[in-house]
């Protein structure tokens, strides 16, 4: 019996404290906590799907970050190469809209502990040998200057040793404006693969965007997408572009759907409208599905269909991780969306 898929995913490690319920920030006096990071998410969904997950970031070296390597562990995670140092773990609040009430994300990153990652004695060669995927977010290099020069010799390695690069762009206005991310990101898509993005990011990053089609009033243009992805590759060489198409009908209603590009073809999921109890991790949940999907032969068709349920599902899990099976994935998939009790 062989192996499993081994994927490696480099990113930042946070603290999410979440206003319980639908409480305002303002007026909360408790938070519920979880452990994140738009990779790490990504690789609870592969490790929960039997694949091998190795997380690679930095944490300090107190309580704290310790209390964040096991929540990881504790959702088969890899944390060999998670590195300790550095003075805090990066934070971020969420307060849960609901209706016509928008949700609301602050940062507390400044300065954390994965802004000091240091490879100098991380051989990214040896490291990635014989590993099947490389993956990393947008946010990685948004949060500090010495993490382009870390992960362009990351990426420049794994193409040495014929690993996939994925990138999901993950464009955080409160992180970085479109011009820096242009930048910075430019110089890191000629090692990418695979590139995964939302109705939104194309636009900000890379100034491209979808013609016939408002974001703020939900009303996104399939064909203009198709173009999108078409010009996305054309520029950097791609060999999949991955948007996944979010239309907003209230905070607490959206569809969901996404389109597969590759071959100079277009695949579409089914289109879910789903009533959401927490949306963050979702495009992460996607990237894991576009992943395995990938990895295990799966047709272009097959791939977003499953990245797209598996991410539909997701929505309805509290915090960032994605604990459904392959099963549950599947049932879906098979047209059994009714909600209906297990027993």
């Amino acid at each position: 019996m062989s192996a499993p898929p081994s994927v490696v995913l480099f990113g930042e490690l946070l603290l999410r404290l979440n206003a319980e319920g639908f409480s305002r920030l303002v007026q909360s006096e408790r938070f519920q906590l979880y452990y994140t990071g738009a990779e790490a998410n990504a690789g609870a969904s592969l490790a929960n799907w039997g694949y091998e997950a190795l997380v690679v970031s930095r944490v300090p070296a107190h309580e704290i970050g310790q209390a964040c390597v096991n929540f990881l562990r504790r959702y088969g995670l890899d944390t060999r190469y998670v590195q300790r140092g550095g003075e805090r773990l990066g934070l971020f609040y969420v307060e849960n809209g609901a209706s016509q009430r928008q949700s609301k994300v602050i940062y507390d990153r400044k300065d954390s502990a994965f802004t000091t990652f240091d490879d100098v004695a991380l051989d990214w060669d040896e490291m990635l040998r014989g590993r099947r995927w490389f993956h990393f977010a947008g946010t990685a290099p948004a949060v500090g200057p010495r993490l382009l020069p870390v992960l362009k010799r990351a990426c420049a390695a794994a193409q040495r040793q014929g690993v996939t690069v994925s990138c999901d762009l993950n464009f955080r206005r409160r992180l970085w404006t479109p011009a820096q991310a242009q930048v910075v990101m430019t110089e890191l898509m000629e090692f990418v693969d695979v590139l995964i993005c939302n109705e939104e990011d194309a636009e900000m990053v890379f100034g491209i965007k979808a013609e016939e089609t408002d974001v703020k009033r939900g009303e996104l243009s399939r064909e203009g997408y198709v173009d999108v992805a078409r010009q996305l590759q054309a520029r950097f060489d791609f060999s999949h572009v991955a948007i996944t198409l979010r239309e907003s009908l209230s905070a607490s209603v959206n569809n969901w759907s996404a389109l597969l590009y590759t071959g100079g073809a277009a695949a579409f999921s089914r289109k879910y409208q789903i009533q959401i109890v927490d949306r963050i991790g979702g495009g992460d949940s996607f990237a894991a599905g576009l992943i395995y999907g990938t990895c295990e032969g799966l047709s272009p068709q097959e791939t977003v269909d499953f990245a797209v349920a598996a991410s539909c599902l997701k929505h309805t899990i509290p915090g960032d991780f994605n604990l459904v099976s392959k099963e549950e994935v599947m049932t879906l998939l098979s047209g059994d969306g009714s909600g209906r009790i297990q027993r």
